[in-house]
């Protein structure tokens, strides 16, 4: 095992793929662990016309755009459950065809770890904790946080998410740990333990420091404007901006997609994506969740490896970069937090954060179980 910690200093400009970075990220090639009957066709249950949606976003103007933001907000809406396939549904066979629960394939997941060092990310929002009407109590259970901490006894471990990077750490409290806020443009390494009491380094990589006056900027511009707009919640995340809407009355959202457009129509160095019940404004440098997957197993020594096993588990559409990644490195896999057929990249799927919490007790257990047998031996 050749895990060690580097030290990146902060970027302020950007190559041409958009990341000044002091490591190259190279794309390890390994054998994929394929869900049983996996097609490149799976899962289109809702995606492609979401898809079409948020392209959209970008290319439509004035009222066409403000539709396509208001319909795409409708898709993620809680209040529209119901029109989508449940799990627990007949007609869901062919999604959980395609993405079974991560819990019962188990077994097969760990059998494809033979030999390998298994990595884990974790969003935080709807996975290790449940989405809330407030996103400043989003607590996670003390139960949540020791299983956590288990793991990251044995596997190098991240949090990922499109909080700021103190606000996520606020929330879990484990120094031992990798975070990386705002979309992964907030990337640090772990303050204790023992990789870290014998290098005294830690990761530090925020490829979008130039973009911190504008965001601060607009985060304001966007307090203002949705001043008007009862139960909207705007989060500033650093790197990013967040308009949380699951407190808005549904016919609201169209008053609040124009709030957002008049400000964005300003600033053409920032996009729009969403997340759940989220609108989310970040710099359009092409940096994402599935970028700092790759950064952080290049800092952990990893990119040309295939002896490594990465895991990411999400819930949000954010993280399906994330899943790409690992998809198209043809190494490790993705798990989908949902209980509704969704258009996703992962390989596996779990209902919620109970089952998060039941497949992190599992692989603590396996691992002991394992090192236990090799101390027999």
């Amino acid at each position: 095992m050749t895990n060690q910690n580097v030290v990146v200093a902060e970027a302020g400009g950007l190559t041409k793929s958009g990341i000044n970075m002091a490591i190259t990220v190279a794309m390890a090639e390994s054998a994929l662990l394929p869900p049983p009957g996996l097609t490149k066709q799976a899962g289109s249950y809702i995606a492609i016309s979401r898809r079409k949606l948020l392209k959209n976003l970008e290319t439509g103007g004035g009222g066409a755009r403000i539709n396509a933001w208001v319909e795409s907000m409708r898709a993620s809406s809680p209040t529209h459950i119901k029109s989508v396939p449940s799990l627990s549904s007949p007609d869901d066979s062919s999604w959980i065809l395609h993405h079974p629960s991560a819990l019962r394939m188990f077994e097969q997941i760990m059998s494809a770890s033979k030999g390998k060092q298994i990595v884990m990310f974790l969003d935080y929002d709807g996975t290790l904790s449940p989405i809330v009407e407030d996103p400043d109590r989003a607590f996670m259970s003390d139960a949540m946080r020791k299983a956590v901490r288990d793991v990251a006894r044995y596997f190098p471990t991240a949090i990922v998410s499109g909080r700021c990077r103190d606000k996520v750490y606020s929330f879990v409290q484990l120094a031992e740990l990798y975070y990386a806020g705002s979309h992964g443009m907030d990337i640090k390494g772990p303050a204790k333990g023992p990789k870290y009491k014998k290098t005294k380094k830690s990761v530090l990589f925020q490829p979008a420091s130039e973009f911190l006056p504008m965001i601060d900027e607009v985060y304001k511009f966007l307090v203002e404007k949705t001043k008007s707009i009862p139960g909207a919640m705007v989060e500033n995340n650093k790197f990013c901006v967040s308009v949380h809407f699951r407190c808005v009355d549904e016919e609201r959202w169209s008053g609040l997609a124009e709030q957002v457009r008049s400000v964005l129509k300003e600033y053409p160095k920032l996009r729009l994506s969403q997340g759940r019940m989220v609108l989310e404004i970040r710099p359009t440098i092409k940096w994402d969740k599935g970028k700092a997957l790759e950064f952080l197993l290049e800092s952990l020594g990893y990119a040309n490896c295939n002896n490594v096993l990465p895991v990411y588990i999400g819930d949000d559409r954010t993280d399906e970069d994330a899943f790409k990644v690992l998809r198209e490195r043809g190494q490790g896999f993705g798990i989908l937090v949902s209980k509704n057929p969704k258009d996703t990249n992962a390989s596996y799927s779990l209902q919620e954060p109970a089952e998060v919490m039941d497949f992190l007790h599992r692989l603590v257990e396996w691992k002991r179980l394992s090192i236990r047998g090799r101390s027999r031996v």
